[in-house]
Order: C-alpha cells, then structure tokens, then sequence
C-alpha cells in the first residue's frame, strides 16, 4: 500500500498543507513529486513517515502470520446478542490481565451454552483490526473446564444468606413517596453519581443530597460502603438511600456481592435502593436492598415522583374539588333561592291559613255536635216530662179524683186505716179540704 493510496490521494494533488508548501498545480508554484512511504521501518524519517494505517497494515500483516493457539481463562464478560457473532472477554486466572474474543458462526452457537464466570479453553487465531489497531482472538473452538472458583462462592454465599432469611420479602421497606433528603453512596466525579443527581433534579427538584464517595471496585470496597451505609442509616435526614455505581466486568462489581456489604443493607432501617451496573448485572446487595434498580438512571426515577406528573395530578384534584365545591355552592342557592320565593315567606300569614281552616271547622263541627246534643237531650227532658206527667197524681186529680191523707200525711187507700172522728185532708184538682170522718165503712172483698 503507498502513501498516496492510504490517504485517499491522487499522486498529482500535490503536497498536504502544512508543511509550509502551497498546493501543486497552483500558479504560485509548480507541481511538485510526492514521496514514497519507505517499505521498511528502518528506514522512516521524521521528514518521511509511516501513516498511522499503513502502520496498523503492517501489524495485521504480521500478526495473520502467528500460529493458532489455545488460551486459557474465565470469562468475564460475554454478549450473544447476536445470533451470528459473540463477544468474549478473557481474564487470566492468577493475573489481572484480560484478552478480547470474537468469532462467528459456529463458535458463536458454541459460545451460547457458557455464561459469565465459567472457566474455558479457546481455540483461535490472533487478530487485529485495523481501524483502532486493536488486537485480539478469532475464536473458531470453545471448551469449559469448570465455573469459575469467584462464581461458586459468591453462589454458595447467596445460598447461605437466603437460608438465613436476609432477602426475604417482609424485610423490605416501602421507598417514601415524596422525599426530602436523599442520601448516594457511589465513586468520586462518577458518571453514576452525575447521572442520579440530574435526574433527580429535572423530576424533583426540592431534593438534597448527602453523598458519600467510596471505592466502588477493588479491595476498599465493600469496608467503604458498608461504613457509607451504617453513616447514611444514622443521618435523621436522610430518607432514602442509594448505592449507585456504573457498568463493568463480573470481577469490578464483586465488591457489592461482599457478604458485610449485603448484611449492611440487609440490617439498614432506611430505605435502600441499590443501582449497580447495568440492567443485566446482577449482584447480592441487589437481593437485600429494599429496590433494586437496573442503572442509576432508574433508580433516581424510582425514588422520586416526576413533579409534572405531581403537578397534574394537583391540578386535576383541585378542578375536580372546584366542580364539586361549585355544583355544591349551586345547589344551595337554588335551596335558598326556593326558599326565598315560597309564599310562606313572601306572604307569612298563609302560614295561618291551613290552622285558621282547621279550626273554623272544628268550630263548625262542634257546633252542629253541641246543637245535636242539646236538641237530644231536649228530647229526653220532654219525654220524661211527659211519662211524669202521664203518672203524676195530679193528673189523676185533674179528671176529678182527690187524695185523702191522715193528719199524719199518709195517704189514706183503705177505710179501715180510719176511725170514727180522724181528721182527714182531702186533696182536690185545685185546693184542699180538711174534714172529719162521721161515719166509717169498711167493705170486705172476696
């Protein structure tokens, strides 16, 4: 490959700006003839250099070269997000050295049956793309040897620590709905923290924040954050607390999979959210918190309502009071406006009215009865009168008989009750006569 071809360049362009020369084929200067890259490294000069890609060329060419070699190590990281190619990240298993993998086809069905932390074998060809110079491993064969040793522990921990009951359900606590002071535990000039912080403020902007910066991989992990925790949980104002940290390889989030960091947040009172990683990490202190987000993104829209949600639920709950507090308020003054315009009140002695009728009748009735009354009794009085009449003595006087009585006053009915000589009083139909018995006759009756 020349230098020309490299860059994209026709040999009769002339040369680049830059170095202090016009563009050939100008009228201020003949064309002038552009140099040949040197074909071999020795012999390149600061006045004539390599390009950056013929150099990357060179190296591909070089590296194709190698022979095929299997390599061993754990997995750390691994995308079968494609059905057609695999992305592998290699990790040796006594150094903190990692190898890139990806291959295609084949391998990447292969490559679909392991999972982070499990220790293989690859075979492959090395590698080096052109474009960044950036080397790594064609895999075309793929072999597990056993998970990984990390990955049997951290299983066998979280085994333990459920049978104790630390992530039981009853054991979390309900994030409060409208917090005041929240309280982040993640790394300095995080992109994590940046990113909680923001979106906290464009949801609920009358939040603060007590940050406590730690470690977030590394061996002053998991002592930092379960000291961040302990001093959050013992803050009066802070009401929720979360423990954020960006993306990263298997081994970078082991710290929070440390077993005082999950009995930490397990023991924490507070409301805990952790947001470790991204949404398919996973690690322990996820199973103890009491919410666990898939980013710190999601867990600054977990802990707090959106204020233009809020805002509208405001405003829907005051329209809806105003609806009811004026069809109430309508109401009433239809009431009070019945009641103004009853005669009751524009006329009041309508009032009296139906009373005054009632007893008009009642006096009517009680007249007619009393008259009833009167005139029955009247009747009675004059029949008694006249059966009193009818057996009166005097009625027998008046057809001419009379009554005779002893001096004594008793009525005299038989002539032997009399002697010769008794004064006698004999009553007539009008007056009375007083005589003396000359002679008296009796007459006996069979």
């Amino acid at each position: 490959m020349s230098w020309n071809t490299a860059y994209g360049m026709n040999p009769t362009a002339g040369a680049a700006q830059g170095f202090g020369q016009p563009f050939a084929g100008t009228p201020e200067a003949p064309a002038a003839a552009v140099q040949e890259p040197p074909a071999l490294a020795r012999d390149t000069t600061a006045e004539n250099p390599w390009p950056v890609s013929l150099l990357s060329q060179k190296y591909h060419t070089a590296v194709e070269r190698w022979p095929a070699v299997w390599v061993e190590g754990q997995i750390i990281e691994i995308n079968t997000r494609r059905a057609s190619s695999v992305y592998i990240t290699l990790r040796d298993s006594t150094q903190d050295v990692s190898l890139s993998v990806n291959g295609f086809g084949m391998f990447a069905q292969m490559a679909r049956n392991f999972k982070q932390g499990d220790r293989v074998v690859i075979h492959g060809k090395a590698d080096l793309w052109v474009k960044q110079t950036r080397l790594s491993l064609r895999g075309d064969d793929i072999r597990r040897i056993g998970a990984g040793d990390l990955k049997e522990r951290i299983e066998e921990l979280r085994r333990k620590l459920k049978g104790e009951g630390l992530f039981d359900q009853d054991r979390k606590v309900a994030l409060p709905e409208f917090p005041r002071t929240i309280g982040l535990i993640c790394a300095p000039q995080a992109r994590a923290e940046g990113d909680v912080i923001t979106n906290v403020n464009l949801r609920w902007p009358t939040v603060n924040f007590h940050i406590v910066h730690t470690h977030v991989q590394g061996a002053q992990c998991p002592p930092e954050v379960i000291d961040a925790i302990r001093q959050l949980d013992a803050d009066p104002e802070v009401d929720v607390i979360i423990v954020a940290r960006g993306g990263g390889s298997f081994e970078d989030l082991i710290g929070f999979s440390d077993e005082g960091v999950v009995r930490a947040t397990a023991e924490c009172v507070t409301p805990i959210v952790s947001a470790i990683g991204h949404e398919d990490d996973w690690t322990l202190i996820d199973l103890a918190a009491d919410l666990r987000a898939s980013t710190p993104t999601d867990a600054a829209k977990r802990v707090v309502p959106d204020v233009r949600e809020q805002t509208q639920l405001v405003s829907s709950a005051m329209a809806q009071m105003t609806m009811r507090l004026t069809a109430r308020l309508d109401n009433e003054t239809r009431l009070v406006e019945g009641y103004v315009n009853r005669p009751s009140l524009t006329r009041p002695q309508t009032i009296l009215e139906p009373h005054e009728r009632f007893l008009d009748e009642a006096t009517r009735r009680m007249r007619i009865a009393l008259t009833r009354l009167a005139d029955e009794e009247q009747l009675v009085v004059e029949r008694n009168e006249a059966t009193l009449r009818a057996l009166s003595p005097q009625s027998t006087l008046d057809r001419g008989y009379a009554v005779v009585m002893t001096a004594d006053g008793h009525v005299v009915d038989s002539a032997s009750h009399v002697t010769q000589g008794d004064e006698l009083t004999i009553t007539l139909k009008r007056g009375a006569v007083v005589a003396q018995a000359q002679t008296v006759v009796t007459e006996e009756r069979n």
